[in-house]
């Protein structure tokens, strides 16, 4: 049996959105979804893409895996979760715009910088998949006497950048985004002040989308 909280939310999804949605359900079911922007996001329970921008269904592919990470291309055979759904976001789905979504005290970019961490399993498969943000870290240089906090807060960030970089090494991602059919963002949520910031890449500075409180963070050695 399900979790009671999860039959007690389907049954007012039944009572509530579905009836009043069902025809766009019923679109989707009989023709096939067709967003056009897909978002890279955290596993975190606190980042749901979804309720950050109010959408509904079929509107967003969202591919969800620690640290809102992009690996590099690297067609070597091996499974690879977040690149197949890349791919069929791009050549399946003819996404225009692909946004990679950050959010504040992320425990797996906190792991990854964690001294006396330890592996939560033999096979350390969170330590693996964050070891893809060594490029990051050496962008900001040594800590130094930088509070914890303000460094995995610039962390957070640049993670953001380096998967954009990453992006950029999928061969149909650079050749669609060269054309101007693909746009890429970087993006960032303030799990508890409610601010999306987004990334000008030309300076390095995330700025909020809106008027809203909140700080202007620059991804750098001086962050």
């Amino acid at each position: 049996m399900l979790p009671k909280r999860l039959v007690d939310g389907y049954a007012s999804f039944l009572e509530g959105r579905f009836p009043q949605e069902s025809e766009r359900y019923r679109q989707l079911g009989e023709d096939g979804q067709s967003p056009k922007t897909m978002v890279v996001s955290c596993c975190d329970s606190r980042v749901s893409p979804e309720v950050i921008f109010d959408v509904g269904p079929g509107e967003l592919f969202i591919a969800r895996n620690v640290a809102n990470l992009v690996p590099p291309y690297a067609p070597d055979g091996s499974q690879h979760g977040t690149s197949a759904a890349l791919e069929f976001a791009v050549q399946a789905l003819r996404v225009s715009d692909i946004v990679v979504l950050g959010h504040a005290r992320c425990g797996g970019i906190r792991a990854s910088v964690a001294e006396d961490a330890e592996p939560l399993s033999p096979g350390d498969f969170i330590g693996k998949w964050m070891s893809m943000i060594a490029p990051a870290i050496d962008s900001l240089g040594p800590r130094g006497n930088r509070p914890m906090a303000d460094y995995l807060s610039a962390l957070e960030r640049a993670s953001v950048v380096h998967s954009l970089a990453n992006l950029r090494t999928f061969p149909c991602v650079n050749i669609l985004e060269q054309r101007g059919r693909l746009r890429l963002h970087g993006a960032f949520f303030g799990v508890a002040t409610g601010v999306l910031s987004v990334l000008d890449e030309a300076s390095g500075v995330f700025e909020p989308v809106l008027d809203a409180p909140g700080k202007v963070f620059a991804c750098s050695a001086a962050s």
